[in-house]
């Protein structure tokens, strides 16, 4: 017998005091950058215990519009701006090269935070996005050199086929190039850091850029 989904949703609860502890935040003391914010936030979710706090949400349009999400993971931030990485060849790919701007999203439940950033993409230069792999673990470039990502798989059995080829010659080839593989940065128009509050009231602060430097502006929650 299949559980109830209802039920089961009834059952959960939002920011229980167990496992999360709401940091109280002023937005009057945060930094004129968001970066600096983002920054402060994401060493204080990895000091909470937040799993993954580098994981993220990316949410892209297709070439009519229509819009698609997943998660991936935060390479890096800094002046160039947000940076993640995939196949050009992928969908989400195909999608940044149709239309260069998307969103990104961050959850860190242990603090009860999200962060929202908004912007045009640019990719990264070839050499970069090579560098970037090649820093990376065995087996991200194991994935990466399997490669075909989203491309429709015949079987389960072709998949473990290609990958431990793939594993084979990243152990042995620690500087494969993967061609298609790009780094990319979301250079942030918008960025929304949401603190939540045990009494629903809570605080949201979001940049925009502006002329010159940011603009900051509260947002009813």
């Amino acid at each position: 017998m299949g559980e109830d989904l209802h039920e089961l949703l009834r059952s959960l609860r939002v920011w229980d005091p167990a496992v999360t502890e709401l940091p109280e935040f002023d937005p009057a003391t945060a930094p004129a950058d968001p970066l600096a914010l983002f920054t402060a936030w994401f060493a204080q979710a990895v000091a909470a215990g937040q799993v993954e706090p580098h994981t993220m949400s990316l949410a892209t349009a297709d070439e009519e519009g229509l819009p698609d999400v997943r998660t991936v993971m935060l390479h890096g931030a800094d002046a160039s701006g947000w940076s993640f990485a995939t196949h050009i060849d992928s969908g989400k790919g195909r999608q940044l090269t149709a239309r260069p701007y998307a969103a990104l999203g961050f959850y860190w439940p242990a603090q009860g935070r999200q962060v929202r950033v908004r912007g045009p993409v640019t990719a990264a230069p070839a050499q970069e996005g090579q560098t970037d792999l090649h820093a990376r673990s065995t087996g991200a470039l194991a994935a990466a050199l399997t490669g075909r990502q989203s491309q429709v798989l015949g079987s389960l059995e072709e998949l473990a086929r290609a990958s431990e080829s793939a594993w084979e010659r990243a152990r042995h080839e620690p500087d494969a190039p993967v061609p298609t593989w790009t780094l990319y940065h979301l250079r942030p128009d918008q960025v929304e850091f949401f603190q939540g509050d045990a009494g629903r009231r809570h605080v949201r602060l979001n940049y925009r850029r502006a002329e010159g430097g940011w603009g900051r502006e509260l947002l009813w929650p």
